[in-house]
């Protein structure tokens, strides 16, 4: 896995999760993998997984049950705020993006309707 040398490497692994998570590839109450087994995966040092796994039970997103493991939330209502919040930073990100190309957030809209229907 190739990290960006300019983000913390445990919150980028944050990030991987919350990804896994929303896009369903982790579910509500599922297992995380264990600390060594993603850090393995990954090629990270396991204190790094262990920090990243802290991280996300301090925002409520996993849960940990002493000598079980690391599980995804059973709270819907925090799966779907993670998923908006997702969407939010993307949209944010793309918006930010079109502005330097020069387009004004009215432009925008007016934009993604001319490519998606070029795309079908």
């Amino acid at each position: 896995m190739n990290f960006d040398s300019g983000h913390p490497i445990y919150m980028q692994i944050v990030e991987i999760i919350k990804s896994r998570i929303v896009t369903g590839i982790l579910k509500s109450g599922e297992k995380l993998p264990s600390v060594r087994d993603l850090a393995t995966e990954l090629k990270v040092n396991p204190n790094t997984i262990q920090r990243s796994y802290a991280e996300l039970e301090r925002q409520n997103i996993v849960f940990t049950q002493r000598g079980m493991g690391t599980f995804v939330t059973e709270d819907i209502s925090v799966l779907e705020g993670l998923k908006d919040a997702m969407a939010r930073e993307k949209v944010l990100s793309f918006m930010e993006d079109m502005v330097r190309l020069g387009y004004t957030k009215d432009e925008i809209p007016d934009i993604i309707r001319k490519i998606s229907l070029e795309g079908k």
